[in-house]
């Protein structure tokens, strides 16, 4: 991050097409942006022209963009999870509940005390529970989808595990019954080549999208009340990040979509 948008300006200007995997094109506000990665945007001129990098949600402007600001790992867990509740408006957006866990590799290959193996293993814990840069991201993509304000909850954790994302995502119900949750989910994404809507009463496991691009869903009426829950599980480096980016570039490049991604899970 704060290392492309430096570079990105020339290379525009010299014709180069860019998939940008760093965070800064992704969120439009530069002040915004700035208040939570620590420095002025160097480019703020392009962040309205930069198409956001989740092909489920823009897979027509990625085809014709110069710059694509490849979406994060937790935000493309947490919104593909919330979008299908949010644009049919069946969801209280002013309530919503993301908990989420992801591998260590999420922070990088950077040396760092928290990332060593004596202790990340056997361990558990929360982490940037008063904020993390990722919430304006997921907050901006929610907003879109749901045309309204939201309220959204981000807790991530750092789980024992060396890659894999698992969000567990909760929102407040207007009236919907979980007959009409399945269909819902199974109708918005019967298209989509790296979604994958679980059967009624499955809960997904990371495990079972290790290496793939694709990103599982499960969605329940816990007690037939009034609060509906979605797990959503990807690979935080492939789904989450360079898997992601080769899908925008295959729609750039008018190459079928799935093109390099076909890859099964690495299970176990």
């Amino acid at each position: 991050h704060a290392t492309s948008m430096h570079q990105i300006p020339a290379l525009l200007e010299a014709g180069v097409r860019i998939v940008d995997l760093s965070a800064d094109f992704r969120i439009k506000d530069a002040e915004l942006w700035a208040q939570w990665y620590g420095e002025t945007h160097a480019a703020p001129a392009l962040l309205n022209e930069a198409v956001y990098g989740l092909p489920e949600v823009n897979r027509e402007p990625i085809r014709t963009a110069r710059l694509i600001a490849c979406a994060g790992c937790y935000p493309t867990a947490i919104q593909l999870g919330f979008l299908p509740l949010l644009e049919q408006g069946l969801v209280d957006p002013m309530h919503l509940i993301a908990d989420a866990k992801s591998g260590v590799s999420g922070a990088g290959r950077t040396a760092k005390i928290a990332g060593l193996l004596a202790e990340a293993g056997d361990n558990f814990a929360a982490y940037s529970v008063a904020g993390h840069r990722h919430l304006p991201e997921i907050e901006q993509g929610l907003r879109a989808a749901s045309n309204t304000d939201v309220g959204l909850v981000f807790v991530p954790h750092l789980a024992p595990m060396i890659r894999g994302i698992q969000a567990s995502l909760y929102a407040r119900l207007n009236n919907a019954s979980a007959d009409d949750l399945q269909a819902l989910y199974e109708m918005r994404y019967a298209d989509e080549p790296f979604v994958d809507v679980l059967p009624a009463g499955s809960s997904p496991q990371t495990r079972t999208v290790r290496g793939s691009n694709v990103c599982r869903l499960a969605v329940t009426r816990p007690g037939n009340g009034d609060t509906v829950l979605v797990m959503s599980v990807i690979d935080n480096l492939v789904k989450g990040a360079s898997g992601q980016a080769v899908q925008c570039m295959n729609l750039m490049f008018d190459l079928p979509e799935a093109t390099g991604l076909g890859q099964i899970a690495l299970l176990p």
